[in-house]
């Protein structure tokens, strides 16, 4: 996709936008600042690039093609996302000599604050969109000054941005994947179906509801790239409201999170004691109690982990001291090993050993409470207008997380 924003002139994309609702290219040029002939050279040019016609030519004016209706919808969108942010971030008081800054921005300009917003220093921005450092100052710098508004400080050998920098940054990533999604839609009117599907994968998603789901699609959509980062909640969210992700997949936050995200539910996943089949505990075929549990070898999760607090109260709440815990650890790759050549316990999702469970070298030693149980669904921001290919993911997402039955 960024190579394809790069080839991009982001005053010959509103230029689309002003044609559409004007009628003419030259009641449009105007809007956008640019002679007829430059505007029409802008829009041939585009037009080649996207292999398509965004408009149809008549006597009376020019309508939008179906491929044209696509790029002004979410041209249109970047565009009022990034006047909003550069609106609230001078507050009342700034000159209105900088109204309109937002028709200023050049692609290149976004691409510069986005890449700095995203890798925190002038030379990891510059080696992201493989300019020259300088070249990412400046660019940073004239948005600075188109806007009225400082964006980034010194701090000691380093540079940080501003809360206004932060805000512009955000919208600059979410206005650049909003333009990339045009890209997508309008090759597919083509049949090149070679969207990009960037997801953040919490632990209860990526043993069996992510790769299942991932494989059914490219079955079917073979060309469709999965861009898949793991991590935790609190390591995804903010990539997630940047544009970084189109999806957050795990555990439910419970209260919901702010406005701007939206939670959808799939299915409740409860929490079980698990082991290697040959553990002792499960050779009498009787479930043990509590009691019983926390007199063996267990590997605990790390401190502070929503699991770890889980853990504690399964213990505190039936009135038992913690078992005694040598191995401390939040991998559930070394969990898996650790148990498959030792007699441990630990707690965990059925969802995490889904397939270590379906082949029997591991068992469930006991359930816990009803009460611990944790919701699982999918994240996504507010407002956020998948693409044809994000939205038919999406729909099968929703098959196989609604259809799965947990423990």
């Amino acid at each position: 996709m960024m190579d394809a924003l790069d080839q991009l002139n982001l005053r010959h994309l509103r230029a689309v936008v002003a044609v559409a609702a004007r009628g003419t290219v030259t009641a449009a040029a105007a809007d956008v600042a640019l002679s007829q002939p430059a505007l029409t050279q802008g829009l041939a040019k585009l037009e080649t690039m996207l292999g398509r016609p965004l408009f149809d030519r008549h006597a009376d004016g020019m309508r939008t093609t179906e491929a044209g209706a696509i790029m002004v919808a979410r041209t249109a969108a970047a565009a009022k996302l990034l006047a909003d942010t550069i609106r609230a971030i001078r507050g009342r008081g700034m000159a209105q000599g900088f109204a309109r800054a937002d028709l200023l921005l050049t692609m290149t300009q976004l691409r510069a604050l986005a890449a700095l917003a995203r890798e925190g220093s002038y030379v990891a921005a510059a080696r992201a969109t493989g300019v020259t450092q300088p070249a990412v100052h400046r660019a940073v710098r004239d948005i600075e000054r188109l806007c009225g508004v400082p964006l980034v400080e010194r701090r000691g050998r380093g540079v940080m941005l501003t809360a206004a920098g932060v805000r512009l940054g955000r919208a600059a990533r979410l206005a650049l994947a909003e333009i990339g999604a045009a890209l997508d839609e309008v090759a597919a009117l083509s049949g090149r179906d070679h969207g990009r599907i960037a997801i953040g994968a919490m632990p209860l998603a990526r043993a069996w509801l992510l790769p299942t789901a991932i494989g059914r699609f490219h079955r079917d959509e073979p060309h469709m790239v999965f861009d898949i980062a793991e991590g935790a909640y609190s390591e995804l969210v903010e990539p997630l409201r940047d544009g970084e992700f189109d999806l957050l997949l795990g555990a439910l936050r419970d209260p919901p999170p702010a406005p701007d995200l939206i939670q959808e539910p799939f299915f409740v996943d409860r929490i079980a004691v698990v082991a290697r089949a040959a553990h002792p505990l499960m050779q009498d075929g009787v479930r043990p109690d509590l009691a019983t549990l926390a007199g063996h070898s267990w590997l605990a999760p790390r401190r502070g982990t929503p699991l770890r607090h889980l853990w504690e109260r399964l213990f505190g709440e039936a009135g038992l001291p913690l078992p005694a815990v040598w191995i401390e650890c939040g991998s559930v790759m070394m969990l898996r090993t650790l148990m498959m050549s030792g007699d441990y316990l630990t707690l965990l999702s059925a969802e995490q050993v889904a397939f270590e469970l379906d082949a029997g070298v591991l068992r469930h030693i006991a359930l816990t409470p009803p009460s611990m149980r944790r919701t699982i669904g999918v994240t996504m921001r507010a407002g956020w207008r998948p693409t044809g290919a994000q939205a038919r993911f999406l729909d099968l997402l929703r098959h196989v997380g609604t259809t799965r039955t947990s423990a």
